[in-house]
């Protein structure tokens, strides 16, 4: 065991992430003491590349991820207090790192820190509609940890919460058709989700909170106007006028076009029409 090593556990989800997998193990290889991956079934050589980063690799069948983080938090045999998330696609730029080591190497009196993400499409930084800077739970005591719903899922810790001023990069390079075939199962949860406020409409949204952090403002957003006020397949194509254009979504050039008509209208159409058949289907008893 190397002394000199940042007492962290860094963990991160894969399934056929071969041509990310290097991008994000290289950045924490040598730096973070541990290297944990949690694989649900890759049939590329994702697993093989994590090995030859010293990474250990279990698996689990991917059902929801959040019950894939809340697997690594509770079953994976963990040894650090302190351990970070990330996605096979995303990095941490130098500055965080160091920022990241002074932080959990001295005695702190905060239990887990927001991480904000510097988002990437098409070799294009997207700052605008909303896009940055987006705060994100990741490095915490995960022991303190719980994660909350099966899409679009957010770490909660019991205890003191900071921030940490410089990014992450997210960076997906397996190009438009895999981001396609990505949200189409992603738009399936979120119907999903959706389907539960028709079973039970006096559901409340713990995080829900205008005047809370981003997170919870947004999950404010999302339960008290998207859900409850706003018309299915009208909602996209308003929200996608408010990104880019309210939001100046057209400052980030060509491919923050195609980013924010991928993003803010296709995928939010198709998650109203999975919905709407969902429903249908449980009207007709089908």
């Amino acid at each position: 065991m190397k002394h000199d090593l940042l007492n962290l556990t860094v963990v991160v989800l894969t399934c056929n992430e071969e041509k990310n997998i290097s991008q994000s193990l290289s950045n924490v290889f040598n730096w973070a003491r541990y290297i944990y991956i949690l694989d649900s079934g890759s049939s590329d050589k994702t697993c093989d590349i994590a090995k030859n980063y010293g990474a250990k690799v279990f698996f689990r069948k991917f059902d929801t991820f959040a019950k894939q983080r809340t697997y690594a938090m509770r079953e994976l045999p963990i040894e650090t207090e302190w351990m970070l998330f990330l996605d096979a696609d995303e990095f941490l730029l130098d500055e965080l790192k160091k920022e990241i080591s002074n932080a959990i190497s001295n005695e702190s009196s905060y239990d887990g820190f927001y991480l904000k993400r510097r988002f990437y499409f098409m070799g294009k930084w997207i700052k605008y509609g909303g896009y940055y800077p987006i705060w994100i739970l990741r490095l915490f005591k995960h022991r303190l940890a719980s994660c909350d719903r099966d899409m679009n899922e957010h770490i909660i810790v019991k205890g003191k919460v900071g921030r940490l001023k410089n990014d992450f990069v997210d960076n997906n390079k397996k190009g438009i058709s895999d981001w396609i075939e990505k949200h189409n199962k992603y738009a399936s949860f979120e119907a999903s989700e959706l389907m539960k406020y028709i079973d039970n409409p006096k559901a409340k949204d713990k995080l829900a909170n205008l005047f809370g952090t981003q997170v919870e403002r947004k999950r404010w957003v999302r339960e008290k106007i998207w859900n409850r006020l706003l018309p299915p397949l009208i909602r996209p194509f308003l929200y996608f006028l408010y990104r880019y254009f309210l939001r100046l979504g057209f400052l980030d050039g060509k491919a923050g076009f195609v980013y924010h008509i991928l993003h803010g209208l296709f995928y939010r159409l198709l998650i109203d029409v999975k919905f709407l058949e969902m429903k249908h289907k449980k009207k007709n008893n089908l």
